[in-house]
């Protein structure tokens, strides 16, 4: 088919009215069969590139989408969708050239997960960017729009998923009802979703498995039709998550027939199924359950998408696209300096960085310290090349210097040999090497086989969630045991969530948390060490003391989660991160009174005390202390604007934030989203305002008042 002066849909519309009812059926689903006599080859819509082009070979392995989300950074998120794009066109056009259009080798990328990373059990959270629905909101926009270009032929096809209110438990996640109230259902589990719809104009969005308030999502009247559709004009498709719809009858029983669950799913917008159930779509609408009518919206739709990509087109501007374009240098480039941004120091002695022509020998011990899985993260490529921990340091220390390397304990499990091993195999061979070393350098924490996807894991905790926060097996056993060495001791944690680090914290020397943090990660965390760069990165997410400070896992309400509604005291608050360079804030510059129109200005200037270049993420977090009763509970303050400012020693730049009505607003039970007059207090710095921040960080961020005296409607909840 050419290239046409008709528009996406018109042509969509024109093909599709040549479908017979059962061609129509077949479109419905992921692996969408070809159709010869219209000239449509197979294709089949299910591809990932959460962190990297995912699940079909080799290519560029980013750090997993909770570690991008610790750089705070717009731009580099931008720059991780520009390469997944590049590669994805590349290797997608080198299938189809030998006819191969197999899972994984499309261009419709069921990217990224915004769900909100409310509870660190549950075991997908890594696969999203934190707690906070700001920071997921712009990270989000930022990795579709360059995912998906700017051009008139989209270059790939993003989609929002999961929508919506999912974040576990995983093991009963196909039965589960997440309850929400409506405050928390637009003030927290939606605002991405609609950002990404309204602003950067996802292609798809994902439904998830479980029900919301008794709905179940991929069949929701309210979330797909009067929320998605309705109020926020949604144009793109709507795909099912994979064999969820089949969970209607056979978990939610909500149907009772696979018919009736296709025709539930099929009346309320859901177009495409990742699954077989649509394939009684045909005996639903024998049975007078859907009308064609819905069939071919459905079918129009997934056919604007592929128009959308150029599929029907003679030429596209992505056609040269090849291997070359695969796992290049330049990429493995952009990802060690990707995965240096990534890691956050939390606590430093005075030990790091280490100085290498003064360190003789090094011990480097635990689980992770040589572990590829730990890189990886879950939907992930395949690099052609790992750097681990060990490797990395290997790499950076000085050719004299001693290596020692032990794996100290199992990850999980007692010891690391069967037959009649004794549990803690390996921790003599861990504390004789610790001896033996100036530092030791201790690597725990988790990797995908033990958080991950309900089914996707090889994992025996609780179908990917973790039963609590505290470090599997042996490993703080194992933390014990070096540190009593009395050899300086340094933890780095590679995990995809918040781990109990309250022992690392009161007894190591310096604990870094490095995520998943890619196929260069090993090189990144060795680059930290040796002071190759300054640490910048923030946590995305609260670390607890322990699961005592969280409230029941099943429990959807945000009262007593994340920093914005906690209950005592964090061990590492959300928005923290050390540096190797002293960078303050000051001469906060605010109005005093804003009436709401147009944007409030907020200056400051933020300058390097220190000897070493750094980069330093400014962040506004803005509360209203006077709220009024039916707006209560308001968040404690919520992170509303951030920026990166890369500084030289001795450099001053002044950094400059416009913030809109929606940065002061608040929301009523009701789901309304308002304006309303009264003091409201902004806090920038480098940090939370909190007193946890202000003692781990030793600065407290600067503090202005300003008076909102105009009022406005933001959101009107729909009787």
């Amino acid at each position: 088919m050419a290239n046409s002066e008709k528009s996406f849909e018109e042509r969509a519309r024109e093909l599709v009215s040549q479908m017979t009812l059962e061609e129509k059926a077949t479109q419905t689903l992921f692996n969408s069969p070809a159709i010869p006599r219209l000239g449509i080859p197979a294709y089949n819509w299910w591809n990932e590139a959460l962190h990297g082009v995912a699940r079909a070979g080799v290519a560029t392995v980013f750090p997993q989408a909770i570690g991008l989300a610790a750089a705070f950074d717009k731009e580099l998120m931008s720059g991780v969708a520009q390469v997944i794009s590049t590669e994805a066109r590349a290797k997608h056009n080198v299938a189809v050239a030998l006819d191969d259009r197999d899972i994984y080798k499309g261009l419709t990328f069921w990217s990224p997960n915004v769900n909100i990373f409310r509870d660190p059990r549950w075991g997908r959270g890594h696969e999203t960017y934190g707690e906070d629905p700001y920071l997921t909101s712009e990270l989000g926009k930022a990795f579709v729009n360059s995912l998906q270009g700017d051009g008139p032929v989209m270059k790939a096809a993003a989609c929002a998923k999961h929508f919506a209110v999912h974040s576990g438990p995983e093991g009963i996640r196909h039965e589960f009802d997440a309850i929400s109230n409506e405050k928390d259902l637009h003030e927290t589990y939606l605002p991405a979703f609609k950002a990404l719809v309204e602003e950067a104009k996802v292609e798809a969005v994902m439904g998830a498995y479980n029900r919301t308030n008794g709905e179940p999502c991929c069949g929701s009247k309210k979330l797909l039709v009067d929320i998605l559709r309705d109020e926020w004009g949604f144009s793109g498709h709507v795909t099912s998550d994979c064999w969820a719809i089949k969970d209607f009858h056979e978990h939610h029983h909500v149907t009772v027939t696979a018919p009736e669950s296709a025709a539930l799913a099929m009346n309320n917008g859901c177009d495409l199924n990742c699954g077989v159930v649509y394939l009684h779509l045909l005996q639903a609408h024998k049975d007078g359950l859907v009308k064609e009518e819905a069939i071919d919206k459905a079918v129009i739709r997934l056919y604007v998408t592929r128009m959308k990509l150029g599929f029907f087109d003679e030429s596209n501007p992505w056609a040269d696209l090849g291997a070359k374009d695969i796992d290049t240098p330049e990429n493995v480039c952009i990802n060690e300096g990707v995965s240096e941004k990534t890691l956050v120091l939390l606590k430093n002695s005075g030990i790091l960085p280490l100085v290498s022509d003064k360190v003789s020998s090094i011990a480097i011990i635990g689980p992770n310290a040589d572990s590829v899985p730990a890189l990886e993260g879950n939907y992930c490529g395949t690099s052609s090349d790992y750097i681990t921990v060990l490797r990395g340091i290997r790499e950076l220390a000085a050719p004299d210097c001693r290596i020692y390397y032990s794996q100290g304990c199992h990850i999980h499990k007692e010891k690391t040999e069967g037959l009649s091993a004794v549990p803690g195999d390996r921790f003599s061979e861990a504390v004789g090497f610790a001896k033996a070393s100036d530092i030791a350098i201790v690597c725990l924490g988790l990797d995908a086989n033990l958080e991950g996807e309900e089914g996707d894991t090889s994992n025996s905790y609780a179908s990917g969630d973790k039963p609590n926060l505290k470090l599997p097996g042996l490993q703080e056993e194992l933390l014990k045991y070096v540190i009593a060495t009395g050899t300086p001791t340094i933890v780095v944690n590679l995990s995809g969530s918040a781990i109990d680090l309250s022992y690392a914290e009161e007894n190591a020397k310096a604990v870094i948390q490095a995520w998943y943090p890619g196929a260069q990660g090993g090189r990144a965390v060795a680059g930290l060490l040796f002071g190759k760069f300054s640490p910048s990165g923030k946590l995305p997410v609260t670390f607890y003391r322990d699961q005592d400070q969280l409230p029941e896992f099943t429990d959807y309400s945000m009262d007593g989660r994340t920093y914005r509604y906690i209950k005592g005291e964090p061990l590492y608050p959300f928005g923290y991160g050390l540096s190797y360079t002293d960078i303050s804030f000051s001469g906060i510059e605010a109005p005093s009174a804003w009436n709401g129109e147009g944007k409030a200005v907020v200056k400051a200037t933020v300058k390097n005390e220190g000897n070493l270049g750094g980069r330093e993420i400014a962040q506004i977090y803005i509360s209203r202390p006077e709220a009024p009763d039916r707006f209560r509970p308001a968040p404690i303050w919520s992170l509303k604007s951030f920026q990166t400012v890369e500084l030289a020693p001795g450099e001053s730049k002044t950094v400059e934030f416009e913030l809109g009505p929606e940065s002061f607003s608040l929301f009523d039970k009701d789901g309304n989203q308002e304006l309303v007059a009264g003091k409201a207090v902004v806090y920038l710095g480098g940090t939370q305002p909190d007193a946890r921040s202000v003692k781990l960080a030793g600065k407290e961020p600067l503090k202005a008042e300003i008076e909102i005296t105009g009022e406005a409607v933001l959101r009107k909840a729909a009787k």
